[in-house]
């Protein structure tokens, strides 16, 4: 077996991560800079955003034990590691994606109104198009720091090395890449295996970055069109 299930464990908490983030992350963005009046308010999230990027992981990953793994029950599970892992990168998402939007000119979305679409029709077709580069850029930010991290998901998503279902793996613990090197490192001494392991990383990062240039790629080509 292996490090077979770290790797799906990794895997699950990447996708897990993005499915949650991307939405809120995405939507959030697009409600600051297109619909919100209250600069104020704006600011504030902005400033709260950029103070969250900074808190460290440990930090998290308590809240995330006490909120996820106690409170709601969730205990020690891929779910929970993903929630946490969400909170994380929210900030990552939202403000990428926010700075990406004010980049496209003005003039865009005038050309449009003067077309006689709507204001949700103007963001889909015109607007999130053309700052899609940003949420990719987001994606690969918040891919790296998933799969690099390990001390949040020591307290939510645990350390089991088991190999699970597709849908038992959701509520069940598991190890990612990186909480397995740490413990085949420090733990057992075995560091041919955790050498092993983070060459395996670096592979599967540079996969998971190659795949969300390409998708980027795709929608900057089919913009073009």
């Amino acid at each position: 077996m292996g490090i077979v299930p770290d790797i799906l464990n990794t895997i699950y908490l990447v996708f897990g991560t993005l499915i949650i983030i991307l939405p809120l992350g995405v939507g959030a963005a697009i409600y600051l800079t297109e619909y919100a009046q209250n600069k104020k308010l704006v600011a504030a999230i902005e400033y709260a955003a950029e103070t969250l990027s900074g808190i460290p992981s440990i930090i998290y990953g308590l809240f995330g034990m006490l909120a996820f793994v106690e409170l709601l029950g969730f205990d020690k599970s891929i779910l929970a590691g993903c929630l946490t892992l969400a909170i994380m990168n929210l900030p990552t998402i939202m403000r990428t994606t926010q700075e990406s939007l004010k980049t496209v000119p003005q003039s865009y979305r005038e050309g449009a109104f003067g077309l006689g679409a709507g204001k949700w029709r103007v963001i889909r077709t015109v607007v999130l198009p053309s700052c899609v580069d940003g949420v990719v850029t987001g994606c690969i930010l918040s891919v790296g720091r998933i799969i690099s991290e390990s001390a949040a998901l020591l307290f939510t998503a645990g350390f089991a090395h088991a190999l699970n279902g597709v849908l038992d793996a959701w509520f069940s613990s598991g190890a990612s890449l990186t909480v397995a090197l740490y413990f085949y490192a420090t733990e057992q001494g075995e560091f041919e295996v955790a050498f092993a392991i983070a060459a395996i990383l670096m592979v599967l990062t540079v996969l998971i970055n190659l795949c969300a240039a390409l998708v980027g790629r795709h929608f900057k080509r089919k913009n073009s069109l």
